[in-house]
């Protein structure tokens, strides 16, 4: 449930995008701390393991205006992709109130977005919450590499393999070239923002 500061008329809200590893899920907070960088009041926080990838989370809060007279604060996570930071993966998502799930397109990667995938559920059992319920939007990243010729799975490929259930909203995307991220943003935030509502009343 979300942070609600009666003393400050204030709702934090935590939205964690989740995915394998190398998957864009940096890429995508990226990009939305450039493109929004005037209506964001904090750096952006990002902590490196070797070889250059996100260890702990990036976290970008940013006010989107007013709900029930509380001021709206999101902010922005993202999980490490490999397998062996899962306890990182776990306290990350503690608190979670919406999920981007970022998948990777490449047809290599089509195993490792299933298991992490299955790693998200198994994750929020642990708070005991269901994927099913929470909010969610799936993103099938790096629709650009079509143009270098490497091999992609089709949209349906990726509905099929992780969303046949779910049902969630999906966008196609390239993180790097920002197509459709904003509007993945959007639809999350909208999501958890409605759902936050009906426990408030």
């Amino acid at each position: 449930m979300a942070f609600v500061n009666l003393k400050n008329k204030e709702i934090q809200v935590k939205i964690v995008y989740y995915g394998p590893g190398r998957g864009g899920k940096t890429t995508n907070l990226e990009y939305v701390y450039k493109k929004f960088r005037k209506r964001i009041n904090t750096e952006m926080v990002t902590v490196k393991t070797h070889g250059d990838r996100t260890l702990f989370f990036d976290f970008l809060p940013f006010d989107i205006g007013v709900i029930n007279g509380y001021d709206v604060k999101i902010q922005l996570y993202t999980v490490p992709g490999q397998v062996k930071y899962n306890a990182t993966r776990r306290l990350v998502l503690r608190g979670v109130d919406g999920i981007v799930f970022v998948a990777d397109a490449m047809a290599v990667r089509r195993e490792k977005n299933i298991l992490s995938l299955r790693n998200l559920q198994e994750n929020l059992a642990n708070y005991k919450k269901s994927i099913f319920k929470i909010p969610c939007v799936m993103q099938y990243n790096k629709l650009d590499l079509l143009e270098q010729g490497i091999p992609l799975l089709t949209t349906d490929m990726l509905e099929k393999d992780l969303n046949s259930q779910l049902k969630r909203p999906s966008f196609s995307a390239s993180a790097l070239k920002g197509t459709n991220v904003v509007a993945t943003l959007k639809k999350i935030i909208s999501m958890t923002v409605a759902s936050i509502k009906r426990d408030l009343k």
